[in-house]
């Protein structure tokens, strides 16, 4: 009988410290993107008719798709090509590294706040359209056609995720490529300090300034 050996696994770094930081920022600006969109939609809503309601329901559907596609591709993405981008100077590489090298973070606030506030506001929509619907006396009641809209929205929010999280993990470095290619051009008064980091050797650290 042989001896049972201990395993150990790869254990990931994250932000240590920071993380209590990073907690009281991503609630002040979920609280702020939610109050503002909430808003919006509540006095849009109201205000259009049901094929324009429609049409922005899709919209906020393809929106949570979007930003799921980025949360995926920023924690499936290989940082080590992006490195001889930078070298080179290419557009996007410096801002790729740093989006990989803050994945948890991006993920967080891609999948977990716009993924929650996108959830709560087409549910929202879904209810007004099925009460604009229900004024048009159809024979189906309200709560049915409330049951029916809800039903289309998680199979279009969930079949839109799926589709999107296989071309998330095909094409991750290409999609972190082009959004950091994106963020530096809309931000390009930002720059990098590195900084060396304390494990493996004084491996190098991105920080944004």
């Amino acid at each position: 009988m042989g001896q049972n050996k201990k395993i150990k696994l790869y254990k990931k770094k994250t932000h240590g410290k920071n993380n209590l930081k990073w907690f009281f920022i991503i609630i002040f600006w979920t609280l702020i993107i939610s109050f503002s969109i909430n808003s919006f939609t509540e006095l849009l809503i109201p205000r259009v008719n049901t094929l324009s309601a429609i049409i922005l329901l899709l919209f906020i559907i393809f929106i949570g798709v979007f930003f799921d596609i980025i949360g995926v591709a920023v924690t499936a993405a290989d940082e080590e090509p992006f490195h001889s981008l930078a070298s080179r100077k290419v557009k996007g590489a410096t801002w790729a590294v740093y989006l990989i090298r803050n994945a948890d973070r991006v993920s967080n606030f891609c999948n977990d706040v716009i993924g929650d506030i996108v959830g709560i506001i087409s549910g929202a929509t879904g209810a007004a359209i099925a009460t604009n619907l229900s004024a048009y006396k159809f024979s189906i009641n309200k709560p049915l056609i409330a049951l029916i809209i809800s039903s289309m929205i998680a199979s279009l929010t969930i079949g839109g995720k799926a589709l999107g999280k296989n071309f998330a993990f095909t094409q991750a470095n290409n999609i972190v490529y082009y959004l950091g290619r994106f963020l530096e051009g809309i931000l390009k008064g930002k720059k990098f300090k590195r900084k060396r980091g304390k494990d493996n050797g004084g491996d190098r650290k991105s920080k944004l300034s």
